[in-house]
């Protein structure tokens, strides 16, 4: 029986308003998962009460949090008005902080992006990059035309490891002096609002769970390879972050370098790729996607680069696969957008390597992976925020 219907002689009111409340995320979360639905509909796939249900949309309409979008027809029987949520009722925020570009979203509570913009991060000192980062989201939110107090959490995805009781990033070693503490503490203070931190290896498996082709999986791990090396796990739709919110960190395992040994990081990286291209022959000013290109196009240093590199995203993948046992490998980050070239030398040296073969596939968000997923952790609690004050003032 739906808690709203079961009889309790000794009710008292604090227990029916968490009743009543229950009963209007339901009916709320049920909109937002399946869609816009009749009274009769959500009864009948909810449990509760006719009754129940009209009282609980009445509550959440006047707290603004459903709206109607509709009527169904059908062949018998009287019009049906449809509801569903509200996407205006509030706004979250995204930012993707990377050494060369800062990307920043503004979405409704539907997840739709209604103002992003994207920047060269040219900040020369971590202050600066502070800065760029207020600036930028200040800018956006004011072009969606959403007030600013209508954005009500906020999520930054960065290298390196955000350390709550220190209030700083560890370990992002490719942007240098980002670990200074109360960098973190300013933003939140100066944007004014809710603000959370967390790795982008991290978030870009979230995003790709959500939006990309992560869905469904019951595990699996996006291996971010850019100017440094990270890796995500979702296990079940959740995120796996180890005990010290460090696993993932897989550039930190060790490589055996030609002079001494390095951090596997140092071999699979954007600059990886760009330092072996010098060593085969290539000269000039050199980027990832310059060399990656020359290979599209038969260069034949580019070409060795591009297959060395493979090989050594393959020792990643086997390592992955051998202590998470995913079901799918995912290759995203600025070296993942050439997973075209890289496809073919990973899988031929993954079967060399171990006889755990995980399919290996690319992100289909691309760049938007990290920022994708800032703005899907962001809405998590910006729904839950926006209900609580709002079904609190109803």
């Amino acid at each position: 029986m739906p808690a709203s219907d079961a009889p309790d002689q000794q009710e008292q009111p604090w227990n029916r308003r968490r009743l009543r409340s229950t009963n209007e995320r339901l009916l709320l979360d049920r909109l937002r998962s399946g869609g816009a639905a009749s009274r009769a509909q959500l009864a009948r796939e909810t449990g509760l009460s006719k009754p129940t249900v009209s009282s609980a949309l009445a509550a959440l309409e006047a707290a603004g949090l459903v709206h109607e979008v509709g009527t169904l027809a059908p062949e018998r029987g009287r019009t049906a008005v449809l509801y569903a949520p509200d996407p205006a009722a509030g706004y979250a925020l995204g930012i993707d902080v990377g050494r060369s570009w800062l990307r920043v979203a503004v979405a409704d509570l539907d997840g739709t992006v209604v103002a992003r913009s994207d920047v060269r991060n040219r900040a020369r000192s971590a202050a600066a990059m502070a800065d760029l980062v207020v600036t930028t989201a200040r800018q956006v939110v004011h072009g969606s035309d959403v007030a600013a107090q209508e954005v009500v959490h906020a999520v930054v995805g960065t290298p390196g490891v955000y350390d709550e009781h220190q209030r700083r990033v560890r370990y992002a070693m490719h942007l240098p002096g980002w670990g200074r503490a109360g960098l973190f503490d300013r933003m939140r203070e100066e944007l004014g609002v809710p603000l959370e931190v967390h790795n982008d290896a991290n978030l870009a498996a979230l995003g790709e769970y959500t939006y990309g082709v992560g869905a469904g999986s019951r595990l699996f791990a996006y291996i971010l390879i850019g100017t440094g090396l990270g890796m995500g796990v979702v296990s079940e739709g959740r995120l796996f972050t180890g005990a010290h919110g460090l696993a993932g960190e897989i550039g930190f395992l060790p490589w055996p370098g030609q002079q001494k040994p390095e951090r596997l990081e140092d071999a699979v990286s954007g600059v990886a790729v760009v330092e072996a291209a010098r060593r085969f022959g290539m000269s000039g000013q050199l980027t990832a996607k310059a060399v990656f290109d020359a290979a599209r196009q038969g260069n034949e240093a580019a070409v060795k680069a591009v297959r060395l590199e493979g090989e050594r995203i393959a020792h990643t993948v086997a390592a992955a696969a051998a202590v998470l046992d995913p079901d799918l490998v995912v290759l995203g980050g600025g070296v993942g957008h050439s997973v075209d070239l890289l496809l073919r030398p990973v899988r031929e040296h993954l079967r060399s390597l171990t006889p755990l073969r995980p399919k290996v596939v690319p992100s289909r968000l691309g760049e938007d992976a990290v920022l994708l997923g800032a703005v899907a952790t962001a809405l998590g609690t910006a729904r839950h925020t926006v209900f609580e004050s709002r079904s609190a003032g109803s």
